[in-house]
């Protein structure tokens, strides 16, 4: 089974907004899939049900962003068919809208994917980052918050949509199939 985890910062003050990402593609995730995402525990809410013939859990925490580990951690736990983890975020590495996939490896200095480093134990899980683009002046901090300009949104929804599909590709074919399908240019 897979456990799919859309990192996030959980409420309304920060829908949309460049951090919550992961949501964004889970949301797609669940709709393609008809996979209800209303079960509710202390650390993430989630659904259950098959993507491209394949059993898997999509996960959103309500841990916040920093503490994404403690999420994953007990989801890990509740599911013990779970052989994979996919975590899906942001990369303020990459411009916007640009996707990449890696089996595993550092953080990057993404804070969610230290948390799930720290609390796991290991780097041997698979993530798809999606590029929100470095801020041209203030704090990171600060800018991963705000919600995407006028000129972003299009780039960014067709990013979203490319990134469930990478998704879907990774679950049904294996990584390298969607790194060559799906790694932008």
């Amino acid at each position: 089974m897979w456990l799919v985890a859309g990192l996030g910062n959980p409420g309304d003050d920060y829908a949309d907004t460049r951090h919550n990402i992961g949501f964004m593609v889970v949301d797609v995730l669940s709709a393609r899939a008809l996979i209800s995402i209303r079960q509710k525990t202390t650390n993430f809410i989630y659904g259950r049900g098959f993507i491209r013939e394949q059993k898997a859990v999509l996960i959103k925490p309500l841990t916040f962003m920093n503490r994404s580990g403690n999420a994953v951690w007990e989801a890990i736990r509740m599911n013990d068919e779970i052989d994979n983890i996919l975590v899906i975020h942001d990369d303020l590495d990459l411009e916007t809208g640009v996707i990449r996939i890696k089996k595993a490896g550092s953080s990057g200095g993404h804070n969610g994917v230290q948390s799930i480093i720290d609390r796991l134990g290991s780097q041997d899980f698979i993530r798809l980052k999606i590029g929100i683009g470095r801020p041209n002046r203030g704090p990171a901090e600060k800018y991963v918050l705000r919600r995407f300009n006028k000129e972003e949104r299009a780039v960014i929804g067709e990013a979203i949509e490319t990134a469930a599909d990478a998704v879907e590709e990774i679950l049904a074919r294996g990584v390298t199939s969607a790194q060559n399908r799906f790694h932008s240019k």
